[in-house]
């Protein structure tokens, strides 16, 4: 079984390799390279965004947050994911025409507030997607080895090799074209692996009442869930790159919308499946990973399309982040050449793939890099507003930081409190420095535009 489940999971990465080279046509110039520049259409965008925001993470959180917090939190979760994309819709279009020739989110942020705001939205997007890559890569090392003999660390190495061979051959293009097939083979496989799920279900398998927190509790993960990721993703470079490459604008809002349309149900399904374990009475393990305790009924050779599920659920994430992530680094140095930007590519990936094989927990640095973009997403996005000043985004960045220390303070009694509450010591996500993040930015951001405005920097 050792030599079929390793020769399934090369053949899968194999298989995407040869999707993303087939062409054998190299990127032109450096900004093919990055931004695949006007070649896009909506059905591509669309299952481009719902390929490259999957991940592995679907496997655990939302099975997680059904099975102990119930369809109420769950649904905020699904909606959390699909906003971004929904908000791409219209806030792509107007940066698109703020910066045409752009290729990255610092960019806006430098043309609209100066160079001080670039570097600080290109600390907070590579911290995030750094957060996020590393988490991916720990995960399918997990999950191969929980579900074969394979070792973790092998199939760690080889998906990012395998996404390192295609994207610095081909750069953002050969994401994308792996993004469609990668779409349409998760959704295939998930259709696969549930439905044979469900059909091996015993009689009379639900024996339990079907999980559902108290409604002020499922609000409050719903409504952090919904911050928390909504402003993280708004600093995925990885999606801003696509909004450069659509061929029109039309294209980009019917891609944005149709990504954030297929997210919802693969959400609301996997979640649905927590709570199905609960209901029947299993018991999720710790830490709780529900969708794989309801693995235990079904046949065993499930254990290779859902192994090639998860890779292909990385892979399509990876790829994406690393293409993300190098695009940030080399538009911050003018003149940087088509070959420096595939070195760079590869570079970054080494620190990556060693903290992934330590098999850490990356889920506090996760919640810290979600923290910090929430304090600077509205000041950000508020520069498409003719009275933002740079002075304004500014304080308002400032002020979200203050806002997520804030409550922990008042509740703690102390700063360092605060600041404690803050880092998420528990790695439980909170509401309060999520919401006094985002009130404090939103209020000095509008108050200093309002009474101070600078319409000439626009």
């Amino acid at each position: 079984m050792l030599y079929v489940t390793t020769a399934a999971i090369l053949a899968a990465l194999v298989f995407f390799i040869w999707v993303a080279l087939r062409d054998r046509v190299p990127v032109a110039n450096l900004d093919d390279y990055l931004t695949a520049r006007g070649s896009q259409k909506a059905s591509g965008l669309g299952l481009s965004f719902l390929a490259s925001g999957m991940g592995a993470w679907i496997l655990f959180v939302p099975p997680e947050i059904g099975a102990f917090v119930g369809p109420v939190a769950l649904v905020g979760y699904a909606l959390a994911a699909a906003l971004p994309f929904w908000l791409l819709s219209w806030l792509g279009p107007a940066i698109r025409q703020r910066v045409p020739h752009g290729r990255t989110i610092a960019e806006y942020a430098q043309d609209r507030f100066g160079k001080g705001m670039r570097v600080w939205v290109t600390a907070l997007s590579v911290l995030y997607m750094l957060c996020f890559i590393t988490a991916e890569l720990t995960a399918i090392g997990a999950i191969t080895g929980l579900l074969s003999a394979v070792p973790g660390s092998w199939v760690i190495v080889a998906v990012a090799v395998t996404t390192l061979i295609y994207t610095t051959w081909g750069g953002l293009r050969a994401s994308l074209v792996t993004d469609r097939w990668q779409a349409w083979l998760l959704l295939a496989l998930l259709v696969i692996v549930i439905g044979v799920v469900l059909t091996s279900l015993p009689q009379g398998a639900v024996t339990q009442p079907w999980p559902a927190a108290p409604l002020e509790v499922s609000l409050s993960v719903a409504l952090t869930l919904l911050m928390a990721v909504t402003a993280a993703n708004i600093f995925h470079q990885g999606y801003w790159q696509r909004i450069w490459s659509a061929r029109s604008d039309t294209e980009l809002r019917r891609g944005a919308w149709w990504g954030g349309v297929l997210t919802i149900p693969v959400m609301l399904v996997m979640g649905a499946l927590g709570m199905l374990c609960m209901a029947m009475g299993k018991n999720p393990g710790s830490p709780p990973i529900p969708f794989f305790a309801l693995l235990s009924d079904a046949p065993h050779w499930l254990v290779l399309p859902t192994l090639v599920l998860a890779v292909a659920l990385v892979a399509s994430s990876v790829d994406t982040l690393q293409s993300g992530i190098a695009s940030l680094v080399v538009t911050a140095r003018p003149d940087v050449s088509l070959a420096s930007a595939r070195w760079v590519t590869v570079l970054l990936m080494l620190p990556v793939v060693w903290v992934s094989l330590q098999g850490l927990s990356v889920l506090r640095l996760f919640l810290i890099a979600d923290l910090l973009c929430a304090t600077a997403v509205v000041p950000v996005m508020l520069g498409l507003w003719t009275r933002m000043t740079p002075s304004a985004a500014v304080a308002g960045s400032v002020a979200g930081l203050l806002g997520a220390v804030v409550p922990g303070w008042f509740s703690g009694g102390s700063l360092a409190a605060g600041v404690l509450a803050a880092s998420f010591p528990t790695s439980v996500p909170t509401l309060a420095p999520f919401a006094g993040a985002l009130l404090a930015s939103t209020v000095v951001s509008l108050v200093l535009a309002w009474m101070w405005p600078q319409a000439s920097t626009v």
